[in-house]
């Protein structure tokens, strides 16, 4: 008896242990449950706000360019409006600027219109639109009561269109004119690749009306709109702003909401199904409830479940690492057997077969829904006999492209059919993906190359015309050169008639200079080397030191010439280098093309003083104009108008071309008005950033411009490797009084520096290729130099090497101007009085003070 009773205290002592584990146990699951459930709705929480904020910001920058287009447009108008154009011009610039838009934002994405002196100017008029009451509507009482900014209305039915749009306006505090562009619902897309096939996205206005959703629910817009309209008044008051509140959809499934409100009182809204967000949370208890329950029997349950289930992901993982989830069906195949396993497939394919079966059957299926001209070829290819004999030749991966149909429509597809090491011996996947946009987009490469082939012909065609034409142009100059110099070799005598030689040497000379930089710049243009810079410099001074060959030009040939400049903003960030060559093109051309008594005019005007300003440069003259037929190819390169009456004028063809490339890279537009006979102006607009000087620093250069200056005694050291160049710059400089010291490699000027005394040389002259040292690298070393004036002193790069990357090589060597070859001795002068002086400018002021 007793032995009983110590055996039952025994079973009881252990069972008091096992039910005090249990109540642990049960204690610890209703803890971790409790933990792992709130952990999941604040995770998923952050999860769905951080998307939520995602997909809103997303559509801030979609708005952000609607904005800034907008602005941009408007801005214009107000420009043009102050400059007196007509509504027929401000018409006209608005087809450009919404074809413009077209080509940015896609055709059909918006409408644009704009309301002046209580009239509709649209780019697409619409029937009614002289009597529409534009004063009435919420997009113009809006912009009135906030002028110069942009609003936005929510979503309304248009009265002209009768569909939905959201109206941007934009209204002028000081013309009153106001810009509107009509945004389509439809036209906003987002990425949604982080968005799961369980969660819901609603973008939607103040007003809860929809304008952009992707969600599995299968309801109507109506209905879509109804549900919104409860989610908004749920938000509004409060209900969901705990990562525990929740909703229920219209298929009585529970969601969480996550939400996020613009600064234009727009929401963005994200819902998770429960679902998603605890996922197997409840199997895991039920699994947990029967270890409680059935203790060792569970546990075995739980391991044998287990290897089961492990089993299966092991399956499903092979063929994850075998396909991309980008396929729409997927099959694996027992070529072996001759069965098929459905591990996903397309509705068609389900409505038809089984899970599992034999795949003669699959074939058979198949190929009822593939195009009748790839239907033998498909059933030959994809026969079990092939698919064997592909892998006893060790096919790894064997497929094309065909049409399949969907429904009344064909789509391309891509058929793979791929044996990996990772799958079991005798077993392939059978993997389909539409590729319908990628097929269409090959399509459209291929008939994009044959049109740029097609151009490539015509361009190739063009330039056999140019250079047939150049091969005159060219040689006119150099015969001149080579007849002249040698009638100069037999009149050594005759002072005047070697003066006259010369100067007509020296024209042909530059004649052909212009020539082989117009073909250098076109080249590089072509090529994509021609860079845009962007440094502070002085447009009046840039414009004046342009002028002044022209004046002398003019003044030669009996031509008048005038220039205004209006620019109350001098100093502004560009390239003064390309703004130097726009100027002299356009004037050079202006130039060629007058004669005896005939006008040349720049005119240089700032439109508004703002930080980022507008310049317009005219450039007109009484020429001899242009027709109507050869101003719409005056852009293309090698174009040149051939006309009866007019001489012939040498020329690439290519000064205009290059001109407008240039204004295109710093962000202008170049338009033209010809007439024959009358005379042509060209009109450019290039946007500066102004640079806003201290008084200090305008002190000090109207200063050193009042100092009397010159060159006579200055101590020059020039580097240069061939000894005619440097015999031509060495007279030169002489000849204005310079001392000059010869180096004749980098190196060599380098040792010239660091043996004189500080202060002795004003200024360094380098060529910038040279044996044994460079010109950049001369400048570098005479930088680097222990003493004070390395640091100051002017280093000019004088070379042939004249493009805008090789300036701003020589800049980054610490050089402080470029001036190409051949040397223009007047410029070089201007350079160096410029330089010495702002060299000299803070030693006179630090006297002064």
């Amino acid at each position: 008896m007793k032995q009983k009773k110590s055996n039952w205290n025994l079973v009881l002592r252990d069972l008091r242990f096992s039910l005090f584990a249990l109540g642990i146990l049960v204690i610890l699951v209703i803890m971790s449950v409790t933990v792992l459930r709130t952990a999941l709705l604040q995770n998923a929480w952050n999860t769905g706000m951080a998307l939520s904020r995602n997909y809103a910001a997303e559509a801030r920058n979609k708005l952000n360019v609607y904005e800034t287009l907008l602005s941009f447009g408007s801005s214009t108008i107000e420009a043009r409006m102050e400059a007196g154009d007509s509504e027929e011009e401000l018409l006209e610039w608005m087809e450009r600027y919404f074809q413009r838009l077209e080509t940015v934002l896609g055709e059909d994405s918006l409408d644009v219109y704009a309301v002046i002196d209580g009239s509709i100017l649209a780019v697409q008029p619409w029937s009614g639109d002289e009597s529409y009451d534009v004063f009435s509507t919420q997009w113009y009482q809006k912009a009135a009561q906030s002028p110069d900014q942009t609003i936005f209305t929510g979503v309304y039915l248009d009265a002209i269109y009768h569909r939905p749009v959201i109206t941007l306006a934009q209204m002028s505090s000081a013309s009153g004119a106001l810009l509107a562009f009509d945004i389509f619902p439809e036209q906003f897309r987002f990425d949604l690749l982080d968005l799961s096939s369980q969660d819901s996205f609603f973008l939607c206005d103040e007003n809860g009306s929809l304008i952009f959703w992707q969600t599995r629910l299968d309801r109507s817009e109506e209905e879509l709109q109804t549900y919104l309209a409860g989610l908004i008044t749920q938000i509004e008051a409060g209900e969901l702003d705990h990562y525990s509140d929740s909703i229920t959809d219209l298929d009585g499934a529970r969601r969480a909401v996550y939400y996020v409100q613009m600064d234009n009182n727009w929401y963005s809204i994200v819902t998770t199904s429960y679902g998603s967000i605890f996922g197997g949370l409840g199997r895991f208890s039920l699994v947990l409830s029967l270890m409680i329950a059935l203790f060792l029997l569970t546990l075995a349950v739980t391991a044998w479940r287990s290897i089961r289930f492990n089993a299966r992901i092991e399956r499903t993982d092979e063929t994850i690492r075998a396909l991309s989830n980008s396929y729409y069906a997927l099959y694996r195949l027992d070529f072996e057997q001759g069965t098929y396993e459905m591990i996903k497939s397309s509705e068609y394919v389900r409505s038809r077969l089984p899970a599992q079966g034999r795949y003669s059957d699959l074939l058979q299926v198949m190929g009822e829904v593939i195009e009748p001209d790839a239907h033998d070829e498909y059933m030959r290819s994809f026969s079990r006999e092939n698919i064997q004999s592909l892998v006893a030749r060790k096919v790894k991966d064997f497929g094309g492209d065909f049409l399949r149909r969907f429904g009344q429509e064909y789509r391309w597809v891509n058929v793979r059919i791929l044996f990996d090491d990772s799958l079991a011996p005798g077993e392939a996947v059978l993997s389909f993906r539409e590729v319908d946009q990628e097929k269409q987009g090959q399509l459209r490469e291929r008939q994009l190359l044959e049109d740029a082939l097609d151009v490539a012909r015509k361009n190739e065609q063009a330039k056999q015309t140019f250079f047939s034409s150049m091969s005159h142009d060219m040689r006119t100059p150099l015969n001149a050169i080579i007849g002249l110099s040698a009638l100069a070799q037999e009149h050594t005598g005759e002072p005047e008639a070697m003066a006259d030689y010369l100067n007509k040497i020296q024209y042909s000379s530059r004649q052909l200079l212009g020539l082989i930089n117009d073909i250098l710049d076109m080249s590089r243009l072509e090529q994509g080397k021609v860079m845009v810079t962007s440094e502070p410099f002085d447009l009046q001074t840039c414009v004046e030191q342009c002028l002044e060959p022209f004046r002398l030009q003019a003044g030669s040939e009996g031509k008048s010439f005038t220039a205004h400049l209006d620019l109350p903003d001098r100093q502004v960030l560009g390239d003064p280098f390309r703004m130097a060559q726009v100027l002299n093109n356009l004037l050079s051309n202006a130039m060629k093309f007058t004669a005896a008594g005939d006008a040349v005019s720049l005119s240089v005007v700032q439109l508004d003083r703002r930080d980022f300003s507008q310049y317009k440069f005219v450039v007109s003259d009484t020429g001899v104009g242009m027709s109507s037929e050869f101003l719409p190819h005056l852009f293309e390169p090698y174009a040149r108008e051939m006309r009866f009456g007019v001489h012939r004028t040498v020329g690439t063809g290519l000064g205009m071309s290059i001109t407008k490339n240039l204004i295109t890279q710093m962000n202008g537009e170049i338009h033209v008005e010809s007439h024959p006979e009358e005379g042509t102006t060209f009109t450019i607009v290039l946007p500066f950033a102004v640079v806003h000087a201290s008084p200090e620093d305008t002190q000090a250069a109207e200063h050193s411009s009042s100092l009397p200056f010159s060159l006579e005694g200055r101590q020059v050291l020039l580097a240069e490797d061939n000894p005619v160049n440097m015999e031509i710059a060495a007279e030169l400089l002489a000849m204005h009084g310079i001392q000059v010291t010869q180096a004749w490699n980098g190196r060599e000027a380098v040792e010239r520096f660091s043996a004189s005394p500080p202060g002795f040389f004003d200024a360094v002259l380098l060529d910038m290729q040279m044996p044994e040292m460079g010109g950049c690298e001369a400048a570098r070393h005479i930088r680097a130099l222990p003493r004070a004036d390395a640091k100051r002193v002017p280093i000019v790069a004088v070379t042939a090497n004249a493009f805008a990357e090789d300036v701003a090589a020589t800049a980054a060597a610490g050089m402080n101007a470029h001036v190409s070859k051949p040397i223009d001795i007047a410029l070089l002068s201007q350079t160096l009085e410029r330089l010495i002086q702002n060299r000299d400018a803070p030693e006179e002021r630090g006297t002064r003070e």
